[in-house]
């Protein structure tokens, strides 16, 4: 059975268009290396596609949206960005380390931006 199988087989019609985009990218390589390029473990991919993930999901669906549906994000720092960059330095944002000029940057930037507070009417591209 193929993963997009399996995804709509769990989700039904209500699947995520994320979830399906993990999916396809499952078929077209493997979960192992979808879950590699994602930073995530495989264990994880198959509990998303069959629903069964039982935490939050957003950082997931960020990073899906970045790699495989290439969404971004206007960053006041860095300009256009993809979603799974954006996250990468929100996560950074949550504790301070002074490593180099750019970290303490994007700590500023992501601690006052709108995606970062959760604000919904963050500007998206």
């Amino acid at each position: 059975m193929s993963a997009i199988d399996t995804a709509r087989e769990f989700w039904g019609e209500g699947i995520p268009d994320w979830v399906e985009a993990l999916a396809l990218a499952c078929d077209r390589s493997s979960q192992n290396k979808v879950a590699q390029e994602i930073g995530r473990s495989a264990s994880l991919v198959s509990n998303i596609l069959r629903a069964r993930y039982p935490a939050d999901t957003s950082v997931v669906e960020d990073l899906v949206r970045g790699h495989f549906m290439a969404e971004a994000v206007e960053c006041p720092v860095m300009g256009t960005i993809g979603k799974q960059v954006c996250r990468k330095w929100r996560g950074r944002a949550g504790h301070f380390e002074n490593v180099n000029h750019q970290y303490v940057t994007m700590y500023r930037a992501c601690n006052r931006c709108r995606l970062h507070r959760g604000d919904e009417n963050a500007q998206e591209t």
